[in-house]
């Protein structure tokens, strides 16, 4: 390549305000009173913003496909038509009470990525692809990112076709309903690189003085079902000692489970987010008691620690109140180590940049952790404002949305070239 050409490529930059705009403009769809968004999965709302990333990806000269999962490619073609993409994109769909960048800020992103190309006039030798993965939310649909998961081959097509919301819809059917059951296959075609751009949804950028996150890894996941059984009694007249309060063995594993996370700091997570006492009575010892336990590490040895000293002390907790007691580990989620030449490409367009940045390891699931099973993956947070996500008052700023896009963009760049990653 040109010197020249090298020097217009490192000078090379997205238009901060213009992808501001689209973002302003798309969570106009499904916008809430309190400044959120609420655009669930494969909704009128969702077909709406589905249909305005087409118009705008047609408009920047990318040819569209839809697969059968109703995830939407835009490609922009490279010098090399037989060369397997450079992949981004996030999800379009949100929580009911969500915020107005998780997701489709890697989305329009990467329409932004584009739309910078087309400015500058720069063909890459590999295409260019802006991907809209279908229910990354699991809000309307279970389970969460299910058709990056049919794509990565973790479940079958049937598998996904088949979930359900609420009142039994099915995701096909929902699909063929707002117009994006699509013919293409689900995955099996190479990827030569791919990125996720996403907001950090937490607080250890913004606290830490950083502007970009180099995501080295996804958190691996585990979640347990687990019930304690005791004996319902009047709450006047049996004596403490005589008590077999399955309630009082839940407080205890919740106590333990929260020292548990902490015992593994800094990348241990430890949470019982579910708890259902019965008879839930006032005046009633309760003799049965509900709870969920959800562990996250990014290394597997730790997680299986963590799940042998769950078991250990549900056990003996049981023990010691009289308790009857059942675990069900019902989700194992492996650590996701991201691609080390997708990490180092994105370290390297952060410092080109004079970025501020630090590794990270990401603690909540994206579409990225399914996809990087079957291509080498990276992805690259920014910081939100007080690490507030999944709510109507999610925020980050023009100058941090403009940040991660250039270092998308030269992330990008460098996986297009012949022979890089």
């Amino acid at each position: 390549m040109a010197e020249q050409d090298l020097a217009a490529i490192a000078a090379l930059r997205v238009n901060g305000a213009r992808l501001w705009d689209s973002l302003e403009r798309m969570a106009q769809i499904g916008a809430t009173a309190k400044g959120g968004v609420c655009r669930l999965a494969l909704t009128e709302l969702d077909r709406e913003g589905r249909d305005l990333f087409v118009q705008w990806a047609r408009d920047a000269g990318c040819t569209i496909r839809v697969d059968r999962m109703g995830n939407i490619f835009a490609r922009r073609a490279g010098r090399n038509p037989d060369a397997a993409p450079v992949l981004t994109g996030s999800h379009a769909d949100t929580q009911p009470t969500g915020g107005r960048y998780d997701g489709i800020y890697g989305v329009l992103g990467g329409l932004e990525v584009v739309r910078a190309l087309n400015d500058a006039g720069i063909e890459t030798d590999h295409p260019i692809e802006v991907v809209i993965w279908t229910n990354e939310e699991g809000s309307r649909f279970a389970p969460a990112m299910i058709a990056s998961g049919v794509y990565a081959g973790v479940y079958p097509l049937d598998y996904g076709l088949s979930r359900t919301d609420a009142s039994g819809t099915t995701i096909g059917e929902a699909l063929a309903h707002i117009g994006y059951a699509g013919e293409e296959p689900v995955g099996g075609t190479p990827v030569h690189a791919a990125y996720e751009l996403h907001i950090e949804q937490g607080a250890i950028l913004e606290r830490s003085g950083k502007t970009i996150g180099v995501v080295t890894a996804g958190q691996g996941q585990r979640w347990y079902e687990i019930e304690l059984e005791g004996v319902d009694a009047h709450a006047g007249t049996t004596p403490m000692e005589l008590r077999r309060d399955a309630l009082v063995g839940a407080a205890r594993m919740i106590t333990f489970v929260e020292a548990l996370g902490r015992r593994y700091a800094p990348y241990g997570r430890a949470t019982v987010g579910m708890i259902d006492a019965k008879p839930n009575s006032r005046n009633t010892v309760p003799g049965r008691c509900f709870f969920t336990v959800e562990f996250r590490h990014p290394d597997s040895e730790v997680l299986a620690q963590m799940d042998a000293q769950l078991r250990d002390e549900l056990a003996r907790v049981a023990e010691a109140a009289q308790l009857g007691h059942k675990i069900e580990q019902i989700f194992n989620y492996a650590p996701v180590p991201f691609a080390p030449a997708c990490i180092e490409a994105v370290r390297r367009a952060a410092d080109a940049l004079g970025l501020p940045n630090a590794d990270i390891v990401s603690g909540a699931g994206h579409d990225a952790c399914y996809l990087a099973r079957v291509a080498p993956t990276g992805m690259i947070f920014i910081p939100c404002i007080d690490g507030l996500s999944h709510n109507e008052g999610e925020a980050i700023t023009p100058e941090w949305c403009e940040a991660g896009a250039n270092v998308l963009l030269h992330a990008m760049l460098a996986s297009s070239q012949s022979g890089q990653r």
